[in-house]
């Protein structure tokens, strides 16, 4: 596994990060897989996913939003209170749900008790619950707003052939994702799945070229790999936004494999590409970023999510799924009751679980259910 990879997963401000500021590039987060890379990357502009990674408290999260929500949000709040995205030139908030929603107002707030935690540049990008002809339109003008802001603010230019090519390059890097998918659900993985995500992680967090070089030299050392992981027990991970890669990797412990999931961190951020075709790139990626409808966000498509679920589950020879959720979050775990329902309906086994976001505090009761629900499992095999 490429350590520059890993090392771009598990620390905020990564060796590329810092050698793209040295060069005098710019560097703008932003909260949601709903946000188009793409017109930052044509800007010049290295677009950078928000975490809240490595927060080991949220006083200041709890100070701002309060006690009852999400503490994905209450870490990002923490950790940009604390410094830790100083390096960032803009912030783009999405509305991914009613928690990230406000962390606009929080992130605002805090902005005025303490200097220099707002950006020069923080803006809010709206998304809208459904894919619908007039909600790609209203889409559609929604990133030409952002375009025109980052354009002013940044005083660049955004043109259309820009645009293509950064289409291009991150189509190029959805490909070779996809392979580093299909690669997983061998029946002998060359790959554990925390690494997997490590390896998607660091594509939110680096520049898009250096990442697809990296990417490709990866998998083409996967490809020549001769010790491969057998026997374990074949996990699918779903749900609430989850960056930790500790978590996986004690999902899997020594008898168990994560080889899908279905994940903002992890395959829903590039399920699919953008029609490099249409005359207007502005439309292609108003209809791509729109129409992924993974996300319980958007309303009426319940039935279609189930079976993304359930076409991965047998393409991947998935022997049963977690369903994990942050704590007070409602999208999730609402679906993820519905989703242990029905998958079970049609014999697949499933746990839920419920946690904080940040670091496990909770592995002894956690791997006490892991290994009943590995024994499920086992004794489905017997049985088979």
């Amino acid at each position: 596994m490429n350590g520059r990879l890993i090392e771009a997963a598990e620390t905020l401000n990564n060796e590329f990060v810092r050698q793209w500021k040295e060069d005098g590039g710019r560097v703008v987060g932003y909260t949601c897989s709903y946000a188009p890379d793409e017109v930052f990357h044509a800007a010049g502009i290295l677009p950078y996913r928000i975490r809240g990674y490595g927060a080991q408290e949220t006083t200041i999260g709890d100070t701002y939003f309060g006690p009852f929500i999400c503490s994905l949000p209450k870490c990002m709040l923490q950790l940009a209170g604390g410094g830790a995205f100083d390096f960032l030139d803009g912030v783009v908030i999405v509305p991914g749900c009613d928690s990230m929603r406000r962390l606009d107002d929080c992130w605002r707030k805090a902005g005025e008790d303490m200097a220099g935690v707002v950006p020069p540049f923080f803006f809010h990008f709206a998304v809208p619950h459904k894919f619908a002809d007039y909600t790609v339109n209203w889409f559609e003008g929604e990133i030409r707003r952002l375009i025109e802001a980052v354009e002013r603010h940044f005083d660049v230019r955004i043109t259309v052939e820009a645009l293509r090519v950064a289409i291009a390059a991150y189509n190029r890097g959805r490909v070779l994702l996809e392979e580093l998918e299909r690669m997983r659900r061998l029946p002998e993985p060359p790959i554990a799945g925390a690494e997997a995500l490590s390896v998607v992680i660091a594509g939110s967090a680096m520049p898009r070229d250096a990442y697809n070089d990296l990417l490709e030299e990866c998998i083409l050392d996967l490809r020549a790999k001769t010790r491969c992981l057998q026997g374990r027990r074949r996990l699918m991970l779903v749900g609430s936004a989850s960056d930790d890669t500790a978590l996986v990797r004690f999902l899997e412990g020594d008898r168990a494999l994560v080889v899908a999931d279905n994940l903002c961190f992890g395959a829903r951020f590039h399920n699919d590409r953008v029609d490099d075709g249409v005359l207007d790139p502005v439309r292609a990626l108003a209809e791509r970023y729109l129409r992924r409808s993974d996300c319980p966000r958007m309303y009426g498509d319940y039935r279609r999510r189930l079976e993304i679920l359930t076409d991965a589950i047998q393409s991947a020879s998935v022997e049963g799924v977690i369903l994990q959720n942050i704590r007070f979050c409602d999208l999730h775990g609402a679906e993820n009751g519905l989703f242990e329902r029905d998958l079970e309906a049609r014999g697949i086994p499933c746990m839920r679980i419920e946690r904080e976001y940040g670091p496990l505090v909770e592995t002894g009761r956690l791997k006490m259910r892991l290994d009943a629900f590995l024994e499920r499992i086992d004794g489905k095999r017997r049985t088979a």
